[in-house]
């Protein structure tokens, strides 16, 4: 009988191990694969206009001829903070009537009612949401974060156009009224101890609010 060799590999060991580094590849796989999900995400929605998100352009991609081009639309405009960010902000138009392709700007307000210097930043959505793809905004403070001093206030300009296309399309053809919506988070980034020594006035409240 011939004797086995110590030396020789065994064929149920070599699959066993190639098992062993698929299922190891597949779980590191699927770990890189959940932190990008978030920001690849957003990155498809801002394309895409999916889930009410707004899409970025620039100036000269505005439309100058399409159909419907003096249908009217209504957009109005909204804004909240989160309960982690002691700021008010508000829109100072709440709506507005302009035609399908024409360029409009408006302004946002925020104001620092806190006695330590933040910085925030918004996000934003459309409703209704098949209406994302149409809104093109040409200038938008959202997703850059924005440092405001104890007491500041300041203005966040938008501007944006609802593409003519809207009105060709028989999904979004009863579309007559738009909303624009923005909310402010406490930035992520910030070092909460760092913002707010153990001089600052802030009351109790507002120092675990902002921790959240």
């Amino acid at each position: 009988m011939k004797r086995k060799n110590k030396q020789d590999k065994d064929p149920r060991r070599e699959k066993n191990k190639r098992v062993v580094l698929l299922l190891a590849a597949s779980v590191l796989f699927m770990i890189a694969l959940a932190y990008a999900s978030v920001p690849l995400y957003t990155l498809f929605c801002r394309a895409t206009g999916l889930g009410g998100t707004t899409q970025r352009v620039a100036d000269s991609t505005r439309p100058t001829s399409a159909p419907a081009k003096n249908r009217v639309i209504t957009v109005s405009f909204d804004g909240n903070v989160d309960p982690g960010l002691p700021w008010d902000f508000a829109p100072e138009v709440r709506k507005i009537n302009l035609k399908l392709g024409e360029t409009a700007t408006i302004k946002y307000r925020a104001h620092n009612r806190s006695h330590a210097t933040l910085t925030g930043t918004a996000t934003y959505n459309v409703q209704p949401d098949k209406a994302g793809a149409y809104f093109d905004k040409i200038q938008c403070f959202c997703f850059t974060n924005q440092t405001l001093k104890p007491g500041e206030t300041a203005e966040f300009p938008v501007q944006f156009y609802v593409d003519p296309a809207l009105a060709g399309n028989t999904n979004t053809r009863d579309v007559t009224n738009i909303t624009l919506s923005y909310t402010f988070y406490l930035a992520k980034n910030r070092n909460t101890k760092a913002a707010f020594p153990s001089s600052s006035p802030l009351s109790k409240r507002e120092l675990e609010n902002i921790g959240q």
